[in-house]
This record gives structure tokens, C-alpha cells and sequence, in this order.
């Protein structure tokens, strides 16, 4: 039981963090996770090489510990495909996130449903190695009984957690 609930977490946390990726018109550090520039041959986390900031609420600032990284900071960029451009300033690269389009943010909220569908997967199958762990021991048939409905009433607890937090991220997407 505490082990399919402490998987049944990690699998929001996942989510969660997956979510912060999609982002809403606003500009947000995390757009960057995941973003890799070569330093001295070896792919580093662009939060490794810079600081990020942001200045307003549609731009972001990445100001390198060493300013010999700017270029490869701006080819990560450039080739992570965010649909945005750096400006290369000679001392910071400057990203405007572009105000999105509704088609755009539709597209974001199905990408988000996607997203937290297989987060209802990755329960159900929690679910099922837990029952199956639970069919297989030697325990009475109703003490069984009364552990599958725990599990059962987990995973309605996680999947109600997943429709919210789905909820929260469609409002944010689709606020203008």
C-alpha cells in the first residue's frame, strides 16, 4: 500500500513538473529545463551556465557566468525549437515569449490533456501491480477484499488530483 502510494506521488510530481514545460504567454524559468548548450565538450543545463531571470512578465534574461558560453547558450536555444528567438546582446541573451494566438493555447491545453492522460495511465498501472501483489499473497480473502478497495479509493483520490491540477493549468492557458 505505501508503495503504490509513495509511486502514485512521484507520478504527480512528474506531472507536474511536465506541465511547467507547457508554457502560458508568460515567460517562466522552466521553459529552459531540459535545455542542454555544449561547455568545453560536455552538454550542460543552461541553469549550470547562467543566470535566468525574469525582468517582465514576457521576457526572460540569461546572463552567463562566462560570457564565452553566450553562443552556445543561443545555438541550445535555437536549436530546442521553443518557437522563440534569442537576442544576443554581446553580455545576455534576452527571450520574448510571444503573446499566443487561441489556436495556440488550444493547442497547449490538448497538449496538457495529453500530458495528464498518461499520468492516469502510469496510475492504472500502479494500480494493477498493487492488485496483483495483493492477489498473490497468502492474506484471507476478505482482509483482500478490503486492501483492493483501498487501493481503489487511491486511485480516485490521484486521478481526482490529476483533474485539478488539469483544471488549474486550462484556466492558465486559456486566461488572456
Amino acid at each position: 500500500m505505501d508503495n503504490a502510494e509513495l509511486k502514485m506521488q512521484k507520478t504527480i510530481e512528474s506531472l507536474e513538473t511536465r506541465l511547467l514545460n507547457i508554457r502560458a504567454g508568460r515567460a517562466n524559468p522552466a521553459m529552459l529545463n531540459g535545455i542542454n548548450a555544449v561547455y568545453y565538450g560536455t552538454p550542460t543545463p543552461i541553469q549550470s551556465l547562467a543566470n535566468i531571470t525574469v525582468p517582465e512578465a514576457r521576457s526572460l534574461m540569461i546572463k552567463p557566468f562566462d560570457r564565452s558560453t553566450l553562443k552556445d547558450i543561443e545555438r541550445a536555444i535555437n536549436e530546442a525549437n521553443l518557437g522563440i528567438t534569442p537576442v544576443n546582446n554581446g553580455e545576455m541573451i534576452i527571450l520574448t515569449v510571444p503573446e499566443l494566438t487561441e489556436e495556440k493555447r488550444r493547442d497547449y491545453v490538448k497538449q496538457a490533456k495529453a500530458t495528464c492522460e498518461e499520468a492516469r495511465v502510469a496510475l492504472r498501472n500502479i494500480r494493477q501491480d498493487a492488485n496483483n501483489e495483493i492477489k498473490k499473497s497468502e492474506m484471507p480473502e476478505d482482509e483482500q477484499k478490503m486492501y483492493l478497495e483501498e487501493i481503489q479509493d487511491l486511485i480516485n483520490t490521484y486521478n481526482k488530483k490529476i483533474d485539478d491540477i488539469f483544471k488549474d493549468k486550462e484556466t492558465e492557458l486559456m486566461r488572456v
